[in-house]
């Protein structure tokens, strides 16, 4: 089955084309990383009138590359939801399109399954059941996986995503955007212990995240220490704000293996990528004897082939989506 993907939920406008769900044939993302830079993170309506200039020229390249006519596609995958509105509405109003237009079904993808299923576009893919941890700039959730559609959330943040932590961290010392490559540059060459940041939702009552609170500390502990000291000491005190992170987000991780005596851990979203938090679970892995997996980086960021992989298995079991769908950007896993 050829499926096109589409992805637009945030700042990435992003096409693929897979077969049969596993095979990549073609896949091309436009970054907005240069408009949104200067604010130090994405602005919703401007990501949204990109989109709109970039959809088309995107569809059409991923096409030319997979070497296919429109009219050889069999299937429409596109995520919608959650997100922003804006960006959601591009990619969604752009399939509904193509699927009438082409006369195929098509299937509005969860965005968080999309992240959940990226490991199966892997060689080498966990079996049921696992435990999956999304980690982005939009999303802190941990599910437990018992098959594909059998999701259980176990825990999600209260407030900002950890992604959001390292973004307006590293806007808070002024090493640019996006804020988790720079951190975890400036954080490995730096002592993880210098400094300590508060770890939020310690409790062992439940698995939910917080990562506001340790936004507030790092701002206060800039104020006290002053500008001199912070950028004397920049590199330990990238390293000790990541590591809050990293301690906070394998915790939970930690209690949900306890509770669930599920040994397989699937690592996904743009946060999976940090090689601070890659390190951790490894050794974490090691000494609790588990198996981890983690997408290629490609697949750990926002793009289409996982919005393709999660849509064909929905549509190769008949299930589609109506023309009047609308995008949903508070949408639930």
């Amino acid at each position: 089955m050829l499926v096109l993907g589409i992805e637009s939920s945030c700042d990435d406008c992003a096409a693929a084309v897979l077969a049969d769900g596993r095979r990549i044939l073609a896949h091309a993302i436009h970054s907005q990383f240069h408009i949104h830079q200067a604010y130090g993170g994405v602005v919703p309506e401007l990501a949204s009138r990109d989109h709109l200039e970039k959809i088309v020229p995107v569809l059409e390249t991923v096409m030319a590359q997979a070497g296919l006519a429109w009219e050889q596609l069999e299937g429409i995958a596109v995520t919608r939801g959650p997100g922003l509105i804006g960006s959601l509405l591009v990619g969604l109003s752009a399939a509904k399109a193509l699927a009438f237009s082409l006369d195929i079904p098509f299937y509005g993808v969860n965005h968080l399954e999309g992240h959940l299923l990226a490991i199966f576009l892997e060689d080498l893919a966990p079996a049921f059941p696992f435990l999956g941890l999304i980690i982005s700039g939009g999303h802190t959730s941990l599910y437990q996986v018992n098959g594909f559609s059998e999701y259980r959330r176990l825990g999600q943040t209260r407030d900002d995503a950890a992604g959001e932590a390292f973004d307006k961290g590293a806007k808070l010392l002024g090493l640019g955007y996006p804020g988790g490559t720079a951190i975890d540059r400036m954080g490995s060459r730096g002592n993880p212990a210098a400094f300590h940041f508060p770890r939020a939702m310690a409790s062992a009552k439940t698995l939910d995240f917080s990562f506001s609170g340790l936004k507030t500390a790092l701002r206060h502990f800039l104020e006290q220490r002053g500008e001199p000291f912070v950028q004397e000491h920049l590199q330990d005190v990238a390293a000790s704000y990541q590591e809050a992170v990293v301690d906070s987000l394998l915790q939970k991780l930690s209690q949900a293996i306890s509770l669930t005596r599920i040994p397989r851990v699937v690592l996904s979203g743009g946060v999976a990528a940090n090689s601070r938090l890659r390190a951790r679970m490894q050794e974490l892995a090691d000494r609790e004897a588990l198996e981890v997996f983690f997408p290629s980086p490609f697949l750990c960021t926002d793009n289409a082939a996982m919005i393709a992989a999660a849509g064909t298995r929905h549509l190769q079991c008949g299930e589609t989506s109506p023309l009047s769908l609308n995008a949903d950007p508070n949408l639930q896993l």
